[in-house]
């Protein structure tokens, strides 16, 4: 196993050293995407037309049209910052409440992801009207080498 680093915690799966906190954050990252789809009325993919946020250059990933006014807008490419990794994750939408609610306020632009390899999210629609998500990430850990993360899911998408 890999030395612990100070921000990131590391185990081992499949007999090579992981980032526990990557994991995790495809966990929550995955539980935001479904919530957002299940509140979508419209998805669609790579438009970021009428987005709520500059996307700054950053392709759009996907588009959700919810009950609230304006989309919510998935897009990668390079980071806001310098202290963001390689590509990023973003999204542009409402904030949360304390109980998990979107918020009334004005959309934020906020990093979800970074350290995206190319392509970072792919989004397309299986022929059974699945949404077919796939998101690359790329790490250097400790120790040397390179760590791929590569998740795949298929949710149901809108109403």
């Amino acid at each position: 196993m890999a030395p612990a680093q100070a921000s990131e915690v590391w185990g081992v799966f499949r007999g090579k050293p992981v980032s526990l906190g990557l994991l995790l954050w495809g966990v929550v990252l995955q539980a935001l995407l479904r919530g957002d789809l299940q509140r979508a009325t419209r998805v669609d993919l790579a438009l970021g037309t009428g987005a709520a946020c500059a996307l700054a250059g950053r392709d759009p990933v996907l588009q959700l049209q919810t009950p609230d006014p304006d989309p919510i807008t998935y897009t990668v490419g390079s980071p806001p910052s310098p202290i963001w990794r390689r590509r990023v994750l973003m999204r542009c939408g409402p904030a949360f409440v304390l109980d998990g609610a979107p918020s009334a306020g004005a959309a934020q632009n906020r990093v979800l992801l970074d350290g995206l390899a190319l392509p970072g999210l792919e989004a397309s629609r299986e022929p059974d009207g699945l949404l077919h998500l796939q998101l690359r990430q790329e790490f250097e850990p400790p120790g040397g080498g390179t760590q791929r993360i590569e998740t795949e899911v298929r949710v149901l998408a809108g109403s």
